[in-house]
């Protein structure tokens, strides 16, 4: 039986037509990491604000997500309320002032009673919470699955419920399937209605941890399993190895865990936002960005890097040479250009002295400009431990 409806499922996903959204990767802010159940009314609207300031929205972030916690529970006649404390305005009120930033509003729920924090899922009342959001003028919904059973078939179920409820509002609305990878969504997600759906456990603000768990993940762990999951990415329908840790520097609280990370070097958050860009990876950020450090606005706003990411083309990289603790990722663009991304992952300083034809399959002579100073470069040079370095080649 379970054999059966994952090969239906799986066959659906390949064939699914794909929709007008998230035709390139999600870009925009999640609540999570760093503020949990502080999330409020007070916080969505100084961070919208933040987001045009700082030249974030201009850059194409776009959402503002509120994660957990935000819900304050169902009123007669079973519909959410936000929490009257924390969002006294209610949800409508809070997404016409995002919507008059420029920005759109993203909300979340779980695919059971309970949601991972404890608050009110939606399950049962699924038909009723899509309109409520799509009511509200929501424009993404992360759907989590905790408190929920553990097998495929009930998973695909549950979330192809949520999926067609939302499609049944006729807003338009992005479906972030969020159940950690466990039940390889790369399969059925997209036929399940998902435009992006989690390929790990929750990321932690550290470059790699020695215990690979559902508590331990650092960076490299998670770049790791996206490995052999490139045919499934593309547009309308993408990979997420979860959100940026970039420039949290230890503060966020589910990403130290509780304190046993104590964050990441700029480096590390420079290569991880390199590599979500090369992954065509959702480019969702967790930080303050009411207070954004010089270095860490910089990285944010690569135009390079978030071409990269936001290319047309939609493919995610490969792996394609692992020697001597240096990797290298080759991702297909538009125009027949193609990136590369050398790391190296070790812990001292690396050179490197890449063969383009044999290694890198660039086959015949290319133009390879270095980034982001635009000259001319091959794959060869020095990095310190855990820099990368990204370069875009063009065929002569």
């Amino acid at each position: 039986m379970t054999g059966c409806l994952l090969f239906f499922i799986s066959t659906c996903s390949l064939y699914a037509q794909t929709d007008s959204l998230a035709l390139t990767p999600p870009m925009g802010w999640n609540s999570w990491n760093l503020f949990e159940d502080e999330v409020s009314e007070t916080l969505v609207k100084e961070i919208a604000d933040a987001m045009v300031s700082s030249g974030m929205l201009a850059a194409g972030y776009t959402y503002i997500v509120m994660d957990d916690f935000w819900v304050g529970g169902r009123d007669a006649k079973n519909r959410l309320y936000a929490d009257r404390k924390r969002f006294p305005n209610g949800i409508k009120a809070l997404a016409d002032y995002v919507h008059g930033k420029g920005l759109k509003l993203g909300i979340y729920s779980d695919a059971a009673p309970l949601t991972c924090g404890g608050v009110t899922g939606s399950y049962n009342f699924e038909e009723l919470d899509a309109q409520t959001f799509a009511d509200w003028g929501i424009d993404y919904l992360k759907y989590d699955y905790c408190n929920a059973p553990a097998d495929v078939v009930t998973a695909f179920a549950r979330y192809k419920k949520m999926g067609d409820a939302l499609k049944q509002t006729h807003r338009p609305i992005v479906y972030s399937i969020c159940e950690w990878g466990q039940r390889q969504p790369w399969l059925w997600a997209k036929a399940a209605g998902g435009h992006l759906w989690r390929t790990t456990w929750d990321i932690r603000d550290t470059w790699r941890s020695k215990e690979y768990r559902n508590s331990a993940n650092g960076i490299m762990n998670v770049v790791d399993k996206e490995q052999g999951l490139e045919q499934y990415a593309g547009p309308g329908g993408w990979n997420d190895p979860d959100l940026l840790v970039l420039g949290l520097f230890g503060k966020g609280k589910s990403s130290s865990l509780n304190g046993t990370y104590k964050g990441c070097t700029l480096t590390e958050y420079r290569t991880q936002f390199t590599l979500w860009c090369m992954l065509a990876a959702p480019l969702m950020v967790n930080l303050d960005v009411r207070h954004l450090q010089d270095s860490v606005k910089a990285i944010l706003l690569d135009k390079d890097l978030i071409a990269i990411n936001q290319d047309a083309l939609g493919k995610q990289a490969s792996r394609v040479y692992e020697q001597d603790s240096i990797l290298a990722y080759r991702k297909e663009l538009s125009g027949h250009r193609i990136a590369v991304c050398v790391i190296n992952v070790s812990s001292g300083e690396k050179r490197f002295n890449i063969n383009a034809d044999a290694a890198l399959g660039l086959h015949g002579k290319w133009n390879i400009t270095h980034l982001p100073s635009r000259r001319r470069a091959a794959f060869k040079g020095t990095l310190r431990p855990h820099e990368s370095s990204v370069y875009i080649c063009e065929a002569e």
